[in-house]
């Protein structure tokens, strides 16, 4: 199979799909991979190593897309990148697409059959999504820490807080990946955590993270009782492929302390809080009743080294079965298909 790796065009988007090592794998089982110049270079990976491995290089994007069979990308397809598929390819690359209705209809229209890497699913695991939420969830505790500080709209909190002062509050709102190891960091730097989930076995995990972690059960009395009382609000509710419930109200939010952040891992997904809205690396934050709100759709894209290397290890498997004639009959393989050959199949987005 021809394999295309196109230039992430999306704002401040630096990851790369596969690594050149990857692509060496593919290459040693009979497939052709085409990477558009430059897609690598903010990861650490050049062109040369590309070539080294054996994969061809293209000038252009429109001539990676108009010679690949399986279009394999980071982030979705934005407008220009949707008008350069075709119908009969394959497109795999996170799509997050309850939130986007304008970019579904597109992909319909297209004609491609599309395979988001956060609906591909093992059992109740998202191995394709976990990596990046891990780097998300990490992120989300750095990005709040900073937020914070006075010079940048916060209400002047140190997170762990040192002798004689108050440690910061964070409020996280799932126990999965990426709010797990939102409690991870946080609790390591000091701050008293609580964290909500349905799971029990989710929460006992994350109470033996240290002694200033409390696992608690999602209920409405208790999320107004801590959200009110945070310094940093993480939202990380994932429900795959579907939107993301609203657990937090604008009401709610206008309660919080003024200089308070609130970061929503989970806005690809449309948010988990009623005042979450997306924004990019460019302009990552806006108030709302001076509460500081960070909405950016990719995270990872912060340290793309790291993640490039996280996801091309994740991705690579699973490609190397996405490129046999039979993948249709892969049932993991068949979970992730969003959209096929036009027409909507995941159960999620069919209303």
């Amino acid at each position: 199979m021809r394999i295309g790796i196109p230039k992430e065009i999306k704002t401040y988007e630096a990851r790369v799909a596969l690594l050149p090592a990857s692509c060496a794998e593919l290459i040693q089982n009979n497939h052709e991979v085409i990477v558009e110049t430059k897609a690598g270079v903010h990861a650490g990976y050049a062109d040369a190593l590309y070539q080294q491995v054996g994969c061809q290089l293209a000038d252009s994007a429109e001539q990676v897309y108009s010679s690949a069979e399986l279009i394999v990308k980071v982030k979705e397809p934005q407008p220009e990148e949707v008008q350069m598929l075709s119908s009969g390819q394959l497109l795999f690359s996170y799509l997050h697409l309850a939130a986007e209705p304008a970019l579904l209809n597109s992909l319909q229209q297209s004609g491609v059959t599309a395979i988001g890497f956060e609906t591909v699913q093992v059992g109740k695991q998202l191995p394709l999504l976990a990596p990046m939420s891990d780097i998300a969830g990490r992120l989300s505790v750095q990005i709040g820490a900073t937020l914070l500080q006075h010079q940048n709209g916060g209400r002047g909190v140190l997170l762990g807080g040192l002798a004689g002062t108050e440690r910061g509050q964070v409020v996280i709102l799932g126990a999965g990946v990426a709010g797990g190891h939102a409690a991870l960091v946080a609790q390591a730097l000091g701050a008293n955590v609580t964290i909500f989930d349905p799971n029990r076995d989710k929460l006992t995990q994350m109470r033996a993270l240290g002694p200033n972690v409390t696992g608690l059960h999602p209920n409405a009395h208790d999320i107004e009782t801590h959200v009110k009382a945070a310094d940093l609000l993480v939202g990380a509710v994932l429900i795959p492929g579907a939107k993301a419930p609203k657990l937090v109200s604008k009401d709610l939010v206008a309660k919080m302390n003024p200089g308070s952040v609130i970061i929503d891992i989970s806005v690809d997904q449309g948010g988990c809080i009623e005042t979450t809205r997306p924004t990019s690396y460019a302009d990552p934050t806006y108030l709302v009743n001076d509460v500081v709100h960070f909405g950016v759709t990719n995270m990872p894209g912060a340290v793309p080294r790291s993640a490039s290397q996280a996801l091309s290890a994740a991705l690579l498997p699973y490609i190397l079965r996405l490129a046999t004639p039979d993948w249709e009959h892969d049932d993991v393989l068949h979970s992730g298909v969003n959209v096929r050959a036009g027409k909507v199949v995941h159960p999620a987005l069919i209303s």
